[in-house]
């Protein structure tokens, strides 16, 4: 039976690195991520910290708190055709939660990744991702996916992961749970 998982984390928690471990095992992945950065490559704006929110927050409005879920349904759907196991990075709402609880049921679960904030921020501003900008922007990120419902999808999840250790330390226990499920 194939079945889909999703990975929620606050901004900077390691969700990036999660999907890394399984890419390299073989495991497609799609990134709710990637497909902001594409609409703000798509409508040509500049890349700057704040476009990446705004446009996020405006695809929200015009299109409903799940629009990007309800983007990525089938092509994941495609995936499952060929592959026994698909994540999707990047789970930010609940609105998109309930979308794939509803198109996949029993075969989907969420994985939440908790982080300390300050770790957070120190990872952050070392990975240099063009969305990422100074602390004002990681409180504001923090503050809007809040809003989208983070919390409480970390809270809810079927599985917690904890990294604040070491990448390769979080690299090696990914890697021990992933075999757990293949």
């Amino acid at each position: 039976m194939s079945r889909v998982l999703a990975v929620c984390g606050m901004p900077g928690s390691g969700k990036g690195e999660f999907a890394q471990v399984f890419m390299e095992a073989g495991i497609p992945v799609r990134s709710m991520g990637d497909m902001v950065r594409e609409e703000v490559a798509r409508r040509d704006l500049e890349v700057v910290p704040e476009v990446f929110g705004q446009v996020a927050s405006d695809l929200r409005r015009e299109f409903g708190e799940d629009v990007l879920a309800v983007r990525l349904t089938a092509a994941v759907d495609e995936l499952l055709n060929t592959h026994p196991l698909v994540l999707i990075d990047g789970l930010r709402g609940t609105a998109e939660y309930s979308v794939f609880k509803s198109t996949w049921g029993e075969r989907f679960q969420s994985v939440a990744i908790h982080t300390d904030k300050d770790i957070r921020f120190e990872r952050m501003m070392a990975r240099g991702r063009s969305e990422d900008g100074g602390i004002a922007t990681f409180e504001a990120r923090d503050e809007r996916e809040k809003g989208w419902g983070l919390e409480d999808l970390i809270d809810d999840a079927d599985v917690l992961v904890e990294n604040n250790d070491d990448l390769v330390q979080f690299q090696n226990q990914i890697r021990t749970w992933l075999a757990t499920l293949i």
